[in-house]
């Protein structure tokens, strides 16, 4: 017998759960795409995005995943043999560079593990001794899916002005905007990449890439008209927008989405994530006092709050993570990028998640760390209990 007939809960790191109300938008009939509301809706998206980024710069949108974003953002702004530099703190940057030498780009990767933060000293060093200024641009991943690392973005922009150094700072935030504090503008990033299936809980299929005029003063040889982003900013035709049709239903489904993220308010949103991760982070705590389980990163300064990567000795990790899913219907996240892959697993509490979703997935954890006989500590649950107290 299974107790997961019923509602099932995906708690990855993306697809994140989509709203009903998006759901429900996105519901309809094919729309007129040569006029009308649909024309109307597009624009109003536009300011928001902006807004959610905090930046004044261009947004272009791409029909697309986050790796769409992530080429567009290369092509437009390298020729090929320009030099980029990566700081790896996961797979996800990993994976931007071997897009980057795809293009033709040497790449000089600084592979920080898969444990720790972006090393601000280490970067001040090899920039400063790129005198000849032969990196063209500097690849980062706000929150790495793969690990929970956070990285300080703002930190890097700050070494990169200290040795005045003229490479483009380039972000990837596609698990972090609409979860994470992400400032483009005050932080001085060039360009940032994202997507629409975490924070912006609508079903993946687009993404979006921001840019400022010193990012499009860049450009290089290897744009092409598909990913070329200034047709897309300044359109003369309504199709100019997406080279092509419109993915009409998931614009639809994002102006529900965003609109949520308006109401609630956008510093209520990043407070709502951060103290969901902290009730988490307090259970873990307990669980780790005892037993193989350990949070990937070990100082929550440096924990994403839409992602969080767990340590838990090999096979438990894929043996947890069948028996949560089989036995009472919530999917976690697979040990992606780590290897052995089923040592760890990984939590998504991005975009629409409550409290009590949350409490949901630590006790079915719970319940599986006994049922599977996983040695860990006790007390997890009253923790998070009383962390969920003190911050509601």
């Amino acid at each position: 017998m299974s107790l997961s007939n019923g509602r099932a809960y995906l708690a990855i790191p993306g697809p994140s759960v989509i709203p009903e109300a998006v759901l429900q938008t996105m519901h309809m009939a094919s729309p007129n795409i040569y006029e009308g509301a649909l024309h109307d809706l597009t624009d109003s998206l536009i300011p928001d995005l902006k807004a959610l980024a905090m930046t004044q710069a261009n947004v272009a949108i791409y029909i697309g995943n986050g790796h769409a974003a992530w080429e567009a953002a290369l092509a437009n702004v390298l020729s090929s043999g320009d030099t980029v530099l990566v700081l790896a703190t996961g797979r996800f940057c990993i994976g931007w560079g071997e897009m980057a030498q795809g293009l033709g780009a040497k790449v000089e990767t600084i592979d920080y593990g898969a444990q720790d933060p972006v090393d601000l000293g280490q970067v001040e060093q090899v920039l400063a001794a790129d005198t000849a200024g032969r990196i063209k641009a500097v690849l980062m991943v706000h929150v790495d899916t793969s690990t929970g690392v956070k990285n300080d973005v703002a930190g890097v922009r700050a070494v990169m002005d200290r040795v005045g150094h003229p490479a483009l700072l380039m972000a990837d935030c596609i698990a972090s905007l609409g979860c994470d504090r992400f400032e483009m503008d005050a932080w001085g990033v060039d360009v940032m990449v994202s997507a629409c299936q975490k924070g912006l809980m609508t079903p993946a299929g687009i993404s979006f890439v921001w840019f400022n005029d010193k990012a499009d003063a860049a450009r290089g040889d290897c744009v092409t008209t598909y990913w070329d982003w200034r047709s897309r900013i300044n359109p003369d035709v309504y199709y100019q927008y997406f080279d092509g049709t419109a993915p009409t239903h998931h614009l639809f489904g994002l102006r529900t989405a965003l609109d949520m993220i308006k109401a609630e308010g956008f510093e209520a949103v990043f407070a709502r994530h951060e103290k969901l991760a902290q009730v988490i982070w307090a259970a873990f705590d307990c669980w780790s006092a005892a037993g193989p389980m350990r949070l990937n990163i070990a100082d929550p300064a440096d924990r994403s709050h839409a992602v969080t990567s767990v340590a838990i000795g090999s096979p438990h990790g894929d043996r947890l993570r069948k028996w949560c899913e089989q036995q009472c219907g919530l999917t976690l996240g697979i040990g992606l990028g780590r290897e052995p892959a089923d040592a760890y697993f990984r939590i998504g509490h991005m975009g629409h998640v409550n409290a009590h979703m949350i409490m949901g997935v630590l006790g079915t954890i719970d319940a599986g760390l006994k049922a599977l006989e996983i040695p860990h500590g006790s007390g997890a649950l009253e923790a998070a209990a009383q962390a969920l107290a003190q911050r509601a």
